[in-house]
């Protein structure tokens, strides 16, 4: 391989993990208060309100209906407004964020759904109020499901920023389709192929073993 094509992967490398980090980041801040407020709203929550569940419920599956692909088109104006450009690696943030906040939501409430009720009970029972149960027992208890959430839409999102490439959004997915697939050098093409799968396994064993060792 030359240092050419060495320099190319490396700088692509960095641009793919810049999104990741940041969309992932801005997945866990906008996705966990969204999936606190289902579970603490849905019948036999803590602050039961069934139609406020249901609608925030429906408006966070119409958001994961769509395919990401077409998100990317749909944002462009969004993506110009906040960014200041449809091109390059920090507009890639924005549809990806986007995409990524009601993903993690549901995968947060389903760990946070899992937590002993009798807990939560037990603190209501001693007085503790509604910000005592989610601080010092849902979140708590959850944690290492959260943790593993957080592994998946990492992963999910190695892939989601593979094809922002086809938009020119930088990174690996750019660097495959510009060098790779529309010059055909293969080289370049099962280099970025192999990249993306080290990224993924090493994310994976990470948040596998954060999450056995918070257990």
């Amino acid at each position: 391989m030359s240092r050419l094509i060495l320099d190319l992967i490396v700088h692509a490398t960095a641009e793919t993990m810049e999104m990741v980090l940041a969309s992932g980041l801005i997945a866990v801040i906008g996705g966990l208060p969204l999936a606190i407020l289902l579970i603490a709203t849905a019948p036999g929550g803590i602050l039961p309100l069934p139609a406020v569940s249901r609608g925030l419920g429906l408006l966070i599956d119409a958001a994961r209906a769509v395919p990401f692909m077409i998100l990317l088109v749909l944002l462009i104006p969004v993506t110009r407004l906040v960014a200041g450009t449809a091109l390059g690696t920090g507009a890639a943030i924005v549809p990806l964020s986007i995409a990524a906040v009601p993903y993690f939501a549901r995968i947060a409430e389903v760990s946070l759904r899992e937590v002993d009720r009798n807990l939560v009970d037990a603190v209501r029972a001693m007085g503790g109020t509604r910000w005592m149960v989610i601080r010092f027992v849902l979140l708590p208890e959850a944690l290492p499901g959260l943790i593993s959430g957080i592994t998946v839409t990492l992963v999910t999102l190695v892939g989601a920023s593979a094809m922002a490439g086809v938009i020119g959004a930088g990174g690996l997915g750019d660097l495959a389709i510009r060098y790779g697939y529309q010059r055909f050098n293969t080289t370049i093409m099962l280099s970025v192929v192999a990249v993306l799968i080290a990224l993924v396994t090493l994310m994976q064993a990470i948040g596998n073993g954060l999450a056995r060792w918070l257990r």
